[in-house]
């Protein structure tokens, strides 16, 4: 059963009458642009066909309740909260996500009536990919659906503005330092294609991304390892980033042109040097992977992709060695490109292999872990699935 169907029968089973409205987003495979979000620059994810799906119904007296099936089957609720009471701080655990795109809505003047919320999810959690976002923007679509502003109707905000009170909600409620790119891929991805998304601009464009048309195929593998210092990993960079563009006098690293990153360079800090060095070089890549997916070069796109992890692994220091032996491995073995994907520390790594390869590259991954005494990851074919939206 999908995760719409689950939430429309676990919703009725909890609170005894149907859910008023279904709604469901995608988690995201990010092709390449890595740590380019916050520093306004460019990236390329495509959703993935795994969702969270989200039943809800109104309530009249502002209260909201959620509840969440776990992956033990259980049915777990939060304690119920006020709307109108919510500020930072006030829940915890994993209710703090929903709750915190409630209180966006209502900083944003969404006047939301309460509800009762049942979510289900089938997207891989600490995987990097972006198992909360989805989480999130179904949130956000459903509780907008209450207040009579969901997508489609006259007074719903664009799907641009949905994404960023959704960061909104990471950012000042849940204290996640995230930036565009989860949320926009979440809620504006379309079947069979990849978004480029100008961070700074807000443009989108779709990219068309047909691998199996081009007999090859996208491997996710998830390590399911998450490494400790990934969040603190991950303010440091974007600390270093932010430290970076100052010394530049630009306003993000986007402004560094590719042309001019020596002279930048040498201005710099040697501990910043690598961050602005791989920020730049990345930029260039995703603009250069866009080029081939145009001109309908889809293998061609592997050697910067796994340019784009030797510079995660090597200038932004966010790999480990479990995704590094998944990228090595999946090349070792007939890739035509790999690397990590996500915030790094952790999560998965993506290999773009032909079709006929790809048995043997995915058992070759499960025998090198097997022989590390790893623990077994997880690994499927991403094919790119459409954006969020409402399934009843």
């Amino acid at each position: 059963m999908s995760p719409a169907g689950r939430a429309t029968e676990t919703f009725t089973a909890e609170h005894g009458r149907a859910p008023s409205a279904v709604w469901s987003a995608p988690g995201r495979v990010n092709l390449i642009g890595e740590h380019t979000d916050y520093n306004d620059g460019f990236v390329l994810p495509f959703a993935l066909p795994h969702r969270t799906a989200v039943a809800v119904a109104p309530r009249a007296d502002g209260m909201l309740s959620i509840a969440t099936l776990g992956s033990d089957g259980e049915l777990h609720r939060s304690p119920q909260l006020s709307i109108a009471g919510l500020a930072p701080g006030t829940s915890t655990g994993w209710a703090t996500y929903p709750a915190g795109v409630a209180w966006a809505l209502r900083g944003a003047g969404v006047e939301l009536p309460g509800a009762d919320v049942v979510i289900v999810g089938e997207v891989p959690t600490g995987a990097g990919l972006s198992s909360s976002h989805a989480l999130e923007c179904a949130v956000a679509l459903a509780l907008l659906d209450t207040a009579g502003r969901a997508p489609g109707s006259p007074e719903a905000p664009s799907l641009a503005e949905i994404a960023l009170l959704v960061q909104r909600a990471e950012n000042d409620f849940a204290g996640a330092p995230t930036g565009l790119l989860d949320q926009t891929a979440s809620l504006c991805c379309t079947e069979a294609h990849a978004l480029f998304f100008d961070v700074r601009s807000g443009e989108t464009e779709q990219i068309p991304f047909a691998t199996l048309d081009a007999g090859l195929e996208l491997l996710v593998v998830d390590t399911r390892v998450k490494h400790s210092h990934g969040e603190s990993g991950y303010g440091e960079r974007r600390r270093g980033c932010e430290r970076a563009a100052e010394l530049l006098e630009v306003k993000a690293l986007r402004d560094v042109a590719a042309e001019d990153l020596d002279g930048a360079l040498a201005g710099l800090p040697e501990e910043l040097r690598p961050l602005v060095r791989h920020v730049v070089t990345e930029n260039e890549r995703v603009l250069a992977t866009v080029g081939k997916l145009r001109a309908g070069e889809i293998a061609g796109i592997g050697a910067l992709l796994t340019a784009s992890h030797a510079s995660m692994r090597d200038d932004y220091e966010i790999s480990c060695p479990e995704l590094d032996l998944v990228v090595d491995t999946a090349l070792a073995s007939g890739a035509v490109g790999a690397r990590m994907t996500g915030g790094g520390f952790g999560g998965s790594a993506i290999a773009l292999v032909r079709s006929a390869d790809r048995e043997l590259v995915e058992k070759r991954v499960l025998d090198a872990f097997a022989e590390r005494e790893l623990t077994t990851p997880r690994s499927f074919t991403a094919v790119p699935a459409a954006g969020a939206g409402r399934d009843l």
